[in-house]
């Protein structure tokens, strides 16, 4: 257990479960000495965090995770450091929060399709601000599953192959770029996206780069040319080969290297706070990431 954690996500972010203050007392019940709240295109939760960790002996760095895409690849870019009260970021979320209202009705109906079905009156309770996402119906289609009588669903359940973390595994099998129930939606590209990171105080990082990227060295070299500043190498979704292979890729680039979990909640139940083991690396991290945000600053 590592105890920096710079890769978590809170109520608001749609498939966050806790508020700002909850997952402030969770950091401090784990020991947490530095924390990112980074909640996707959303920054409301940094300010009552910030309120929150008051003469707490806790240290919170601004953070945000953009969903991007570069050369047809939907990617996430934390943004370290950044100045929250910028108005840029609530119109990121404004427009995706538009987009992912009507894309919700097109996944719903995609995933039915495929012979998975949920209750709507379920799925109206989960949702947040109109929007339904695949963890979403994951939810509501193994509640309504009780049986587990769905082929489809039976890896999700209980000592199936993808019980581990169930809902985001269905939302990766099913609603991901390049699965059957995926429905599209128009996110900024990559390039805009270290823009409005770097244009307002902060330091561009490719997020967890194991999940999308894999091991693919020419795209990734093309995506750290556009600009990117660290690589969250120490990921809970990275085996330690893939470690080696990011750390080993950063040092030859001389990117920052970052640690997070990628703490949701119930969305993926497998993840705790802090569970991201950075190699005894927290101090070098966490200085390394302060003077990327210092000299980004002095500029």
């Amino acid at each position: 257990m590592s105890y920096i954690d710079l890769h978590i996500h809170s109520s608001f972010s749609n498939d966050g479960e806790f508020s700002p203050q909850e997952l402030v007392d969770q950091c401090l019940e784990r020991k947490i000495k530095c924390f990112s709240i980074t909640d996707h295109n959303c920054v409301k939760g940094i300010h009552e965090a910030k309120l929150y960790v008051r003469e707490k002996d806790i240290e919170i760095i601004p953070g945000v995770e953009l969903d991007c895409t570069f050369s047809g690849v939907d990617l996430h870019v934390l943004g370290y450091g950044i100045d929250y009260l910028s108005p840029v970021f609530g119109e990121i979320e404004e427009n995706l929060t538009l987009q992912e209202q009507t894309a919700s009705q097109e996944r719903i109906k995609l995933v039915r399709e495929l012979g998975i079905d949920f209750s709507d009156e379920v799925i109206t309770d989960l949702s947040k601000n109109g929007i339904v996402t695949g963890e979403m119906i994951a939810e509501a289609a193994m509640e309504f599953d009780r049986e587990q009588k769905n082929p489809l669903l039976k890896p999700y359940f209980e000592n199936g192959a993808r019980s581990d973390n169930p809902y985001v595994n269905f939302y990766w099998d099913f609603c991901a770029q390049g699965k059957p129930a995926y429905v599209e939606v128009e996110f900024i590209k990559l390039q805009e996206a270290i823009r409005v990171i770097e244009e307002n105080g902060g330091i561009p990082v490719l997020a967890h780069p194991g999940k999308n990227i894999k091991e693919k060295r020419n795209l990734l070299e093309e995506v750290i040319g556009s600009g990117i500043k660290g690589i969250e190498v120490y990921s809970n979704y990275h085996n330690q080969d893939q470690v080696v292979f990011y750390k080993e890729f950063a040092k030859k680039h001389k990117l920052i290297l970052t640690c997070g979990s990628d703490f949701h909640g119930k969305t993926k139940p497998s993840i705790e706070i802090g569970d991201a083991d950075c190699e005894d690396k927290e101090e070098e991290i966490i200085a390394a990431l302060k003077r990327e945000i210092a000299r980004n600053n002095s500029l």
